[in-house]
């Protein structure tokens, strides 16, 4: 019984999802939803990239946490249009409540880049498809090297993963190239950035790549 019930609620979702993708793609909005345990530094690549392309890309957040508005806090300080979701406990953001808060954003035609942070957690954010263009998976090298092969949806479902903290790897044991021969055995077309949100290494390449992606 849990089993067919937790299909159910996938089929709905992906029912929902379908419906927002359907609505990003006639505002011609390119979406993309970033995933990452607690503490990554999720809100610190958004930041980093918003001021790499606010100058010439429109871009609108969405910002997913259990409680608390902090995230949006530090976007809205960015003069950029962002939306709040607090699920009260659950551990993801699905596509219905998506949808309940596109209209708190610019209509979606004004908008280039929409931005989805998900809750963190390295589990069930993979699962619920949002209507997104792509996933993004966001580690920190403080989180070690054993998290591809311990959570491998998260990495088999993302077009890209940043490895974000690579300031610290003098400071941990951390093997990178571990994560990365494990990430490319769970998917072989993943696209691997390496940035530092503290002194902004990488982030240049990382924000080019996702201008690339949007459709002007």
């Amino acid at each position: 019984m849990k089993v067919k019930v937790v299909a159910n609620i996938l089929e709905a979702n992906d029912r929902i999802a379908a419906e927002n993708r359907k609505k990003f793609r006639d505002a011609g909005v390119f979406v993309m939803n970033v995933m990452s345990g607690p503490g990554a530094g999720k809100t610190s690549l958004l930041e980093r990239t918003i001021l790499k392309l606010k100058d010439t890309v429109r871009i609108g957040v969405i910002e997913g946490d259990i409680a608390g508005a902090d995230d949006a806090e530090r976007i809205d300080r960015l003069g950029i249009p962002v939306v709040q979701i607090n699920t009260g406990g659950g551990c993801h953001l699905d596509a219905n409540m998506i949808t309940d808060v596109l209209a708190d954003l610019p209509p979606l035609d004004e908008l280039d880049l929409l931005i989805i942070e998900n809750v963190g957690n390295l589990v069930c954010p993979a699962e619920f498809k949002l209507g997104e263009d792509m996933k993004v998976m966001l580690l920190s090298i403080a989180e070690g090297h054993d998290k591809p092969l311990k959570y491998p949806m998260m990495f088999q479902e993302s077009t890209a993963l940043v490895l974000n903290k690579i300031d610290l790897l003098p400071y941990t044991d951390t093997d990178i190239e571990k994560i990365r021969r494990d990430s490319l055995s769970l998917n072989p077309n993943l696209k691997i950035f390496e940035v530092s949100c503290k002194t902004g290494e990488g982030i240049a390449e990382w924000a080019q790549w996702v201008q690339t992606l949007i459709k002007k």
